[in-house]
């Protein structure tokens, strides 16, 4: 298969580039340069192979949900991305960019987290690397996320809070851009998600590509077919559904459903999708999807998913959408938590809010009986918990 790629300069159609401060073009310079020559030596492609075979525990296993397929009249496969270490598929990305890190000789790590999965999975490779880490977190997803700041902090990061803004993942990405102006020479930022100037929307995506990559060969050994007929991952920067959905690009069969979080409904105003209410602009160092005013001003989103209040999209699901590949639907966070407990209450597994999501529009979705549908489940939903409480106050379950 063709890899699907942006063009030399980082653009997939007319998203993504590299819109980025003048201190910080030598390090963008020397990953744009270096990163696809040592992601494809044999000695990185061994490291990362075996750190993702017996330290991340993949491949994560493709789970056929009987309740689920008889509740909607469809084959629905759950993608447990939840059974990685640390409870995400962030960990993909953070094990090949650390090793990038390394490569290039950084001896200090940085990275911004949303939801925390992210800054997790960065403290846990810099533990299992010995590197220095720091990790930037908006003051409000800190408390909504305490569970996560505690496992950072007890893995040996340093946690700073970002103050401005709307204190979430926006923010802590634009607190972590300061700190590589700061700090250029000795420092590898780890975006988590596929955002933020050329190379990263492509690195990010090779790594996370291991998903589809587990889920072609999986659906062929279950179900006897080549590729699955649909594909559905939520979407916030949407670094688990590119790697979801990444080796089923162009193939001519399979549908591709990414989900954004409708908060609390497109038109309330509190709302973080990006592509239903946005429009082309700059965030973050790429041209993409994004909530703004009439003069340009990026907006706050919304979510109870941390992991998804995020106001844009990655450059290569904005050129996805645009192209026709890729539908884009939205999920309000009352679906969403009720979607949630549906699938604890039927299957025995507690799905990440960013998660919820892509569950969420089974009940929407009308698939055929003999279709293939593979709903990535990109986290576990342990550090949910209070939301999730706070919802059953309001909403009693017995």
């Amino acid at each position: 298969m063709k890899r699907f790629k942006p063009d030399n300069k980082g653009y997939y159609g007319t998203y993504g580039g590299a819109f980025i401060p003048e201190m910080l073009l030598p390090n963008i310079a020397t990953l744009q340069a270096s990163y696809l020559e040592i992601i494809n030596s044999e000695s990185f492609r061994k490291e990362f192979r075996q750190l993702l075979k017996d330290y991340v525990g993949r491949p994560t296993p493709l789970f056929y949900s009987a309740n689920l397929s008889k509740r909607y009249h469809t084959q629905v496969f759950l993608k447990r991305e939840d059974l990685n270490h640390t409870g995400a598929h962030k960990i993909n990305n953070t094990i090949g960019q650390i090793l990038i890190a390394k490569h290039l000789n950084k001896q200090r790590i940085i990275a911004e987290t949303g939801a925390g999965q992210h800054g997790v999975a960065t403290a846990t490779a810099c533990a299992l690397m010995g590197m220095e880490c720091t990790v930037f977190m908006g003051a409000v997803d800190m408390k909504r996320q305490a569970h996560n700041v505690e496992r950072m902090r007890m893995l040996g990061a340093r946690v700073v809070p970002a103050e401005s803004g709307s204190r979430t993942l926006k923010d802590a990405t634009n607190e972590a851009i300061r700190e590589w102006i700061r700090y250029p020479e000795d420092t590898h930022y780890i975006i988590g998600s596929v955002v933020g100037p050329h190379p990263y929307p492509d690195m990010v995506a090779i790594f996370q590509s291991v998903i589809s990559d587990e889920i072609k060969l999986q659906v062929k050994a279950k179900c006897g077919k080549e590729h699955p007929d649909i594909v559905i991952a939520c979407v916030g920067g949407g670094s688990n559904a590119i790697g979801a959905f990444y080796h089923f690009i162009d193939n001519g069969h399979t549908r591709l459903i990414a989900v954004e979080a409708a908060g609390m409904g497109l038109e309330s105003g509190k709302t973080a999708a990006s592509i239903a209410m946005g429009r082309k602009g700059v965030i973050h160092g790429n041209m993409t999807f994004l909530m703004q005013t009439e003069d340009g001003q990026i907006t706050e989103p919304h979510s109870v998913s941390a992991g998804l209040d995020y106001p844009g999209i990655g450059p290569a699901h904005a050129y996805l959408w645009d192209t026709g590949k890729i539908e884009v639907v939205s999920i309000t966070d009352e679906a969403a938590l009720k979607a949630g407990l549906m699938l604890t209450r039927m299957d025995g597994i507690i799905p990440a809010l960013e998660s919820a999501h892509a569950i969420a529009y089974l009940e929407y979705l009308n698939a055929a009986p003999e279709d293939v549908v593979v709903v990535n489940l990109s986290g576990r939903g342990d550090k949910d918990l209070p939301a999730y409480q706070k919802y059953f106050q309001s909403c009693p379950i017995d």
